[in-house]
């Protein structure tokens, strides 16, 4: 539960009446920093992540937390470090085992990135970890908001943190009607000219905070918001309409036709996608291209993987990608062991499957037909 905001004292009821009056002076700003941290040590989320400052540590949680709640992280945030304890750990282990290991989390680039940017601390730069904000920028995968976090978190650098969370705190503090893809920029820039001399990295998730559980995308709750006086929007009424945000995009819908290849005992006949792309080096039964037309039960057929009984099951996969609906069409077929021969990839039963870097959609590839041909 989110604690009552503390009675304010007289200078900073004072500090209020001056922001509402001239905007953020730098006695203002002292003010705010107050009130921030304040709420941070009264109600900040207490998290394993938090209580470290390993940049290697720190650098997994914020891969993770990249567009996945915090609950799966938490599932896996303890498993994925005592698989790979140190930075050295992960750079030398083979790829299989990390996409592997980050099963559950979803968008698998964030592995391979993390994977790579592991190698290139330990074999280019000597197992040294970059602590500004321009050179964890050149890390694989490790974009604007990840270099600030980690060097104000990891390193105290006087650092610019805006998540998604943040982002929302800053347009309704400085009532920013920009559309948000087009304000990024200028709310990075008034994060700057708040970020203070002292517990920077506090100050950074104080903010991402006051976003998830206070600065809430509908219904804010401005009652307790300990920023509730000096915030422009709620000032102004409009709270609750900002950020701006463009319509979306309907995704389009792809077809694909996967094949359920199994031997008399029950294994499964798998192959590794190719190392680049989407899914990149994970787990798949065979399948075909993924096309904006649906597939007709000839093509289906002729893109099968090797001659053999093939029967279309009924129903089909449906799985959204963050870009694109995918609607896969399933056939199945028995096949004895020396069938198999040539094809690459390899056969699996079921209980050696939780060990393969299986994507989401996979396994409800294997779950629907399982349940039909049961």
């Amino acid at each position: 539960p989110v604690p009552e905001p503390a009675p304010m004292t007289g200078d900073l009821e004072k500090v209020r009446r001056r922001f509402k009056e001239h905007g953020p002076t730098p006695e203002v700003i002292a003010g705010f920093r107050d009130l921030v941290y304040g709420y941070y040590d009264a109600a900040g989320r207490d998290f394993p992540w938090r209580q470290t400052d390993d940049p290697y540590h720190i650098l997994v949680s914020e891969v993770m937390l990249q567009q996945t709640q915090t609950s799966r992280v938490l599932a896996k945030y303890g498993p994925f470090l005592a698989a790979f304890p140190t930075l050295a750990d992960l750079a030398s282990a083979p790829q299989r085992e990390v996409l592997a290991a980050w099963q559950g989390l979803g968008y698998y680039a964030r592995a391979r990135n993390l994977h790579r940017a592991a190698k290139t601390v330990a074999n280019d730069l000597g197992g040294r970890f970059p602590e500004t904000e321009e050179d964890l920028r050149r890390l694989p995968g490790v974009g604007p908001y990840t270099a600030a976090a980690i060097a104000a978190i990891a390193f105290g650098r006087k650092a610019a943190a805006v998540d998604a969370n943040a982002e929302r705190v800053l347009a309704r503090l400085f009532a920013v009607e920009e559309p948000l893809a087009e304000a990024k920029e200028r709310l990075r820039e008034l994060a700057r000219g708040l970020v203070p001399e002292k517990r920077r990295g506090d100050f950074a998730q104080a903010m991402m905070d006051l976003g998830a559980g206070i600065c809430t995308p509908r219904s804010p709750r401005c009652g307790l918001c300990p920023l509730s006086s000096q915030c422009l929007a709620h000032r102004q009424g409009i709270a609750e309409r900002l950020p701006v945000r463009r319509a979306k995009t309907p995704r389009p819908t792809r077809h694909g036709v996967a094949f359920y290849l199994e031997r008399p005992d029950g294994a499964l006949w798998l192959r590794r996608r190719p190392e680049s792309g989407l899914l990149g080096g994970m787990i798949e039964v065979p399948s075909s291209p993924w096309r904006a037309r649906a597939f007709d039960a000839a093509e289906a057929r002729a893109a099968a993987p090797l001659r053999a009984r093939w029967r279309t099951l009924p129903g089909q996969v449906r799985h959204t990608f963050t870009h694109f609906h995918l609607e896969l069409t399933v056939l199945a077929a028995r096949v004895g062991v020396e069938r198999a021969a040539g094809l690459p990839g390899m056969w699996a039963g079921l209980d050696g499957m939780s060990h393969l870097a299986l994507p989401a959609v996979m396994k409800k590839f294997i779950r629907h037909a399982r349940k039909v041909l049961a």
